[in-house]
C-alpha cells in the first residue's frame, strides 16, 4: 500500500497529485490524522502538507516515527530542507545561490529592494518585497515577535520579466521545467485553502545555464543525502542562475501545467514502483 501525504486543509490532495494516486492505487491521507496507521503503509510519500510550517516540531516527530524505510524524502532530509538556512550550506558548498542571511533583531538591513521572509515557511506566504528599510525592519521585528527566524534576500529585479525556472527532478533524474511569474509585489492573494500564494504557473524549456546549475545542485545532494524520489530546484536568473530554494520536502511538481501532463505523472509513477521493488 501506498500513501500520498496531504493535509487536512486538501484532503483529496492537491489536483496535480491527483493522477498520480490513481496511476499507483495510493490513499491520500492527512499527515496529523491521529487515526492512521502508518505501519500498515509500504511506501509513505510526502506531497501537500503545506500546513506543517507553524507546527514544525511536530511534523518532524512524525517524520521520524513514520520512518526512514517508508517515508520519502527520508526524516533527514525533511528535517535539513524544512529551514532555509539550509542554503547557506549550498553557499559554503560553491553552488550558486540567492544571497540569503539571517535578519538578526536590531542590525542594520542591506539596501532595497530586499525581500525578507520565515526560515520556516511555505507557498511564499509571509514572504514580501520591501523598497524601504521601515517596512523591512517592521516585518523582520514582526516575525522575530512570533518566534520565528527571519532571512533577508536581495530582490533580484530581473525576475520581474524573466520569472523564476522551476526545475523538477523525479527518481533522480531531470523530468521538466515550469516558469514561475514574478511574485511578491505585494497584491498577491492566496489560494481557497489558504496554504499559499496564488501563481503564474506555465510550462518552460530551462536553458543550458540552468540546466547546468540544477544538475551541479543534484550532484551535491545526492552526494550528500543518495538518489531521492523528487525533488525541486527553484532558479533566479542573472549572469548565473541562482538558487532561490531547493525543495525536497513537499514541493508542487507543476504536472499540470506542462504540455502532456500525464506524463511526467507516469514517470514519478514509476519512480514510486521503482523505490518499492528496491
Amino acid at each position: 500500500m501506498i500513501a500520498l501525504v496531504t493535509c487536512a486543509a486538501l484532503p483529496d490532495l492537491d489536483p496535480d497529485d491527483r493522477p498520480l494516486r490513481d496511476a499507483v492505487g495510493a490513499a491520500a491521507v492527512a499527515w496529523d490524522d491521529p487515526g492512521v496507521e502508518w505501519d500498515a503503509f509500504d511506501l509513505v510519500v510526502l506531497r501537500s502538507t503545506w500546513d506543517y510550517t507553524a507546527r514544525r516540531d511536530a511534523f518532524l516527530a512524525w517524520a521520524s516515527r513514520v520512518g526512514a524505510k517508508r517515508l520519502v524524502n527520508p526524516p533527514d532530509v525533511v528535517c535539513w530542507n524544512t529551514d532555509k538556512r539550509y542554503l547557506s550550506q549550498l553557499e559554503a558548498a560553491g553552488l550558486p545561490v540567492v544571497p540569503t542571511a539571517l535578519a538578526k533583531p536590531g542590525a542594520v538591513l542591506p539596501s532595497p529592494p530586499l525581500v525578507i521572509k520565515p526560515a520556516v515557511g511555505a507557498g511564499s506566504l509571509d514572504a514580501a518585497r520591501h523598497d524601504d528599510h521601515g517596512p523591512a525592519a517592521a516585518h523582520v521585528a514582526r516575525l522575530h515577535s512570533e518566534g520565528r527566524p527571519a532571512l533577508v534576500q536581495p530582490y533580484v529585479e530581473a525576475v520581474d520579466e524573466a520569472g523564476e525556472t522551476a526545475l523538477v527532478y523525479l527518481g533522480g533524474e531531470y523530468s521538466h521545467a515550469v516558469r514561475k511569474g514574478p511574485m511578491l509585489g505585494g497584491a498577491e492573494a492566496t489560494d481557497d485553502s489558504g496554504l499559499f500564494l496564488a501563481e503564474d504557473i506555465s510550462a518552460r524549456e530551462p536553458s543550458d545555464d540552468e540546466r547546468a546549475a540544477a544538475d551541479r545542485v543534484m550532484a551535491w545532494v545526492d552526494e550528500r543525502f543518495g538518489r531521492l524520489l523528487y525533488a525541486r530546484v527553484d532558479l533566479l536568473p542573472g549572469d548565473e542562475p541562482a538558487v532561490l530554494e531547493l525543495e525536497l520536502t513537499e514541493p508542487s511538481l507543476f504536472f499540470g501545467q506542462v504540455e502532456d501532463p500525464a506524463r511526467p505523472a507516469q514517470r514519478f509513477a514509476a519512480a514510486i514502483r521503482a523505490r518499492l521493488s528496491a
